[in-house]
C-alpha cells in the first residue's frame, strides 16, 4: 500500500469506512446520494492501491496512528488484539440493536396479522347465523 494523497472528501469516507459505516450509513451521514459513496470509493481504492474494505480499513488505521506497514507478525498480531477489543462493544452494540429493532417489527406484525385474521373471523360468523 502507498501513501495516497485523499482530497477532504475521500478523507471523510475513508475514516468513516474505516469505521465500519455501511455505503447507505456513510450517504445519509454526508448528505449525498450512494453512488456519489461508490465513486469516491473507487477513487480511494485506486490512491491507496487497495481492492477491499478491509485493507482500506487497514490502511487508514495504520496512516492515522503513524504504525509502520513493516511490522512483525507478533507485532501486527498484538495491534490488531487491540483494535477489536476497542470495537467489540461498539459490534456486540450494533448487533443487539438491530436484534431488538428486528423484534419490534416481528412483533407488530404478529399483531397486525391476528387483528386481521380475528376481524375476519368474526365476519364469518356473523355471515353463517
Amino acid at each position: 500500500m502507498e501513501v495516497a494523497n485523499l482530497t477532504k472528501r475521500e478523507s471523510e469516507i475513508a475514516e468513516l469506512f474505516a469505521w465500519g459505516a455501511s455505503k447507505k450509513d456513510v450517504a445519509n451521514r454526508l448528505f449525498i446520494s450512494e453512488r456519489t459513496v461508490e465513486n469516491h470509493a473507487r477513487n480511494i481504492y485506486a490512491k491507496v492501491g487497495c481492492q477491499k474494505i478491509n485493507e482500506l480499513c487497514a490502511w487508514w488505521f495504520c496512516t492515522k496512528f503513524h504504525i509502520s506497514f513493516d511490522l512483525s507478525p507478533l507485532k501486527r498480531k498484538v495491534i490488531v488484539g487491540m483494535f477489536l477489543t476497542l470495537l467489540a462493544p461498539q459490534v456486540f452494540a450494533l448487533d443487539h440493536h438491530d436484534y431488538c429493532r428486528r423484534i419490534r417489527v416481528e412483533n407488530r406484525t404478529n399483531r397486525v396479522v391476528r387483528a386481521r385474521r380475528s376481524r375476519n373471523e368474526s365476519d364469518l360468523d356473523f355471515i353463517n347465523f
